[in-house]
């Protein structure tokens, strides 16, 4: 069955952690014990069920550093099978959507029907742009305390439209919904016989995903072992496919090689494809190195001591030229920011300044990025697993990018 990854976003306390808890219950994608203490808990609490509570819980056993059975943000349709990228606040939303091993495929943008359109819900979807993810669902939550107001619900409409407009978004669907009591989620609500769409289920199951697997191969080296007097090369197959016999090149160092056997768990294969980890041993492996990257010998990616890129702060302000540590891939290496062509309000998407010295927090910049020695990128749109990247300051990501 097709996988279909979701990213649900939107400002603070606009009720995704309700929404979650609802797709996941409504789907019967939780655990029977899961539901009793949801619904135990809620009964203390004297409230009705508090679908929050799931997710809420599984931030606190995250914070506690406890192992959590990740299918629990797992649920599924007839027609597929989705998952949930989880990040819980602001921040850590941009960091997992530019920087996380998973890209989605979908997002999903929440507004409070009672408090509308606010800071984060402009913002959000700059990330989701920025990002290339064209499907888009809009969420208005909470109608309930709004008495089911067609009225209301037209006019955040229309706010939103125009907002999204203005970043070339257009929502394929916009849905009044009450995630807390399930109306519009999976079943249709009796409270708004005015709207005659689809539930988010139902419009979930109604985009086409496009297939984002590529033909040439591109493999970071992420680690180097030493077994039985070989020498494995491991790493995760990012696009593309590889057999035993394979003339690959090396890079950033552009040295060709061999590929002499394909090592899995305790076997060997003649081939692997996207989305595998592996190991492989080569005829020459003397200069081989973790944070190089394997291609094909035809289709070469683009290898780079400067570039252009998108870069979106999280710190403190951020100067001209100061040494920082960039990681894309499996790859780091220092580097600077050597100009900020502009300067972007990430909430209003105004420039506030072309040829800027500084970039402040949450603040976009168009940027020149210069690094040390040269390093194997892709534009994002192209492969954004060597399209994107974080930046290091003071021991800290402090920023995240795209390439382009």
């Amino acid at each position: 069955m097709e996988q279909v990854k979701i990213v649900i976003t939107g400002h603070i306390d606009h009720g995704k952690s309700t929404l979650i808890g609802r797709l996941l219950y409504d789907t019967n994608s939780l655990p029977d014990d899961k539901i009793k203490e949801i619904r135990k808990v809620s009964e203390d609490l004297g409230r009705e069920v508090e679908f929050a509570y799931v997710i809420d819980n599984l931030q606190e056993e995250r914070e506690q550093q406890l192992t959590i059975d990740t299918a629990q943000l797992f649920f599924k349709t007839k027609k597929r099978n989705y998952v949930i990228i989880d990040a819980p606040g602001h921040k850590e939303f941009i960091k997992n959507m530019i920087t996380g091993a998973s890209q989605a495929d979908l997002a999903m943008l929440m507004i409070d029907a009672n408090e509308g359109i606010k800071e984060q819900t402009t913002r959000h979807p700059y990330i989701i742009k920025m990002l290339g993810i064209k499907n888009l669902i809009v969420a208005v939550n909470k109608m309930d305390l709004v008495n089911y107001d067609e009225i209301k619900f037209n006019e955040i409409k229309k706010e939103i439209l125009d907002s999204l407009s203005k970043i070339g978004l257009n929502p394929e669907f916009i849905i009044p919904i009450s995630a807390l009591k399930g109306e519009n989620i999976l079943n249709k609500s009796t409270n708004m016989d005015w709207y005659n769409g689809l539930t988010i289920l139902e419009a979930l199951d109604k985009f086409e995903i496009e297939n984002k697997i590529k033909n040439y191969l591109r493999m970071p080296i992420q680690d180097i072992y030493d077994i039985d007097n070989k020498k494995i090369i491991a790493g995760k197959i990012e696009s593309g496919k590889i057999k035993v016999g394979d003339e690959i090149k090396i890079l950033p160092m552009n040295k060709n090689n061999k590929v002499k056997s394909i090592e899995a768990f305790n076997s060997r294969k003649d081939f692997a494809m996207t989305g595998e980890n592996i190991g492989l041993t080569l005829e020459n492996d003397n200069d081989v190195k973790v944070g190089m990257i394997i291609s094909d010998s035809k289709n070469l990616p683009k290898i780079k001591k400067e570039f252009n890129a998108k870069l979106f702060w999280m710190n403190k302000e951020l100067n001209l030229n100061e040494e920082l540590i960039l990681k894309c891939a499996t790859q780091e290496v220092k580097c600077k920011v050597k100009k900020i062509n502009k300067r972007i309000d990430s909430s209003n998407l105004d420039i506030i300044e072309e040829n800027s010295k500084i970039l402040k927090e949450t603040e976009v910049g168009e940027v020149v990025i210069e690094t040390e020695k040269e390093i194997v990128v892709e534009n994002f749109s192209d492969l954004p697993e060597l399209g994107r990247f974080v930046i290091i300051k003071d021991l800290d990501i402090s920023g995240a990018g795209i390439i382009n």
